[in-house]
């Protein structure tokens, strides 16, 4: 087991932290366990500690993280991981019998690998290609629509040292440089970036779209998007062209007012008869000419009981309420007539007066009356007649 990691992988180290904030080196945790994986073949006690002392972690913190994510292994793997999907869609399709297969071709089972390291088996619960099942991966890129037979001849090929192509993406890789890659560097061989385009099942939406004349209104595909400087201009200016179209302030006039004989008079002088005119103002925009509702504007009531704003919120004031009010509704007698208007807070102490607390550990509603009444109707049976207790509780029952 390697216990010191290369200077290479150190390097590569520091360019991933170096991506995130100073205070949120953390987030780098995910890329490292890659590339520690990419050194040593999988995630081993010696790369969480080399994770966790990169990252000022302890090692329980980065275990947490190894052991969640199955991309990560804690064992050992092969230089081909080869992943089978058993589930549903594949698996009617023909999924489990593939791994049946392959698993007894290369006489391992599930996450074990063949004695000459070369493949690693595994089966999936899912590899999100159902359109393209029963599917297979090498190392992550996808072997669409294989059978029994073509996954035992990629495997043989690959035990062969050759590397078949699959059918979405490019030329494979070794699980080592798979895992350079998904630590955020470029994948430097030649062919590397693939040059094909996606299947035919995945365009089947697209085509039925092309066909029947579905498409988004307004929707241009050649729209550049915007940088963010870009956006930030457009939307200043945006800003300055609504605060310019906003109307002036009404200011007092400072234009002397004639009286009722035509003479003029300082604005606001005594004994001025003439009406003076209204200034004009602009009638503020309606809830719903500016967004469509016509629910109320409420004020929050963050001076009530979380008990008497949920009895509000469900069953509001008939006279208040708002019919089309999201998660509300009128209440009505019957007779599609509206009650008159209660309030939630009189509700609230009509219910708590009609149902009082229990106290001294007895159940609501037992009242030392209620048994001072039967013990005094008890013993009064037993008086008159005798009757034992059994009795008692007889004549009590009947009663």
């Amino acid at each position: 087991m390697t216990t010191t990691f290369t200077d290479e992988t150190r390097e590569r180290a520091r360019d991933i932290i170096a991506r995130y904030p100073a205070d949120r080196s953390r987030s780098a945790l995910l890329p490292l366990l890659h590339l520690v994986q990419a050194e040593e073949g999988y995630v081993s006690p010696a790369g969480v500690a080399f994770c966790a002392e990169v990252l000022g972690l302890n090692k329980a913190q980065v275990g947490a993280v190894a052991t969640f994510y199955t991309m990560y292994k804690r064992k050992p793997t092969g230089d081909f991981l080869v992943s089978v999907c058993t589930n549903t869609m594949c698996n009617v399709l023909g999924g489990q019998e593939v791994y049946d297969t392959l698993a007894e071709h290369l006489g391992v089972g599930h996450d074990e690998t063949t004695a000459d390291g070369t493949i690693t088996l595994e089966h999936a619960e899912c590899l999100a290609a159902c359109d393209y099942g029963p599917v297979m991966t090498v190392n992550y890129d996808f072997f669409d629509g294989v059978d029994a037979s073509t996954a035992v001849g990629v495997v043989d090929e690959l035990r062969a040292g050759g590397r078949p192509m699959p059918t979405r993406g490019a030329r494979l890789c070794t699980l080592k440089e798979m895992a350079v890659q998904l630590a955020g560097f470029a994948d430097e061989r030649d062919g590397a970036v693939a040059d094909g385009g996606p299947g035919e099942p995945t365009l089947r939406g697209l085509r039925l779209a092309q066909q029947h004349g579905v498409s988004v209104p307004g929707f241009d595909p050649n729209t550049p998007i915007r940088s963010k400087a870009e956006a930030d201009k457009a939307a200043a200016e945006a800003k300055a062209k609504a605060d310019a179209a906003k109307p002036a302030p009404v200011e007092a006039s400072a234009a002397p007012v004639k009286g009722g004989d035509g003479a003029s008079a300082p604005t606001g002088a005594a004994g001025v008869a003439g009406p003076a005119k209204p200034a004009e103002t602009t009638e503020p925009a309606k809830p719903e000419a500016a967004s469509g509702s016509t629910t109320r504007d409420v004020k929050a009531p963050d001076d009530k009981s979380p008990q008497v704003r949920t009895a509000e919120t469900r069953q509001p004031d008939a006279s208040t309420a708002v019919p089309d009010a999201p998660g509300t509704k009128v209440p009505t007698d019957g007779t599609g007539t509206a009650p008159a208007a209660g309030d939630a807070r009189s509700a609230e102490a009509a219910g708590v007066a009609a149902n009082a607390p229990a106290g001294d550990g007895k159940p609501a509603g037992d009242e030392a009356g209620a048994q001072e009444r039967n013990l005094t109707e008890a013993k009064a049976g037993t008086d008159a007649d005798g009757a034992g207790p059994a009795d008692a509780n007889e004549t009590g029952a009947q009663k």
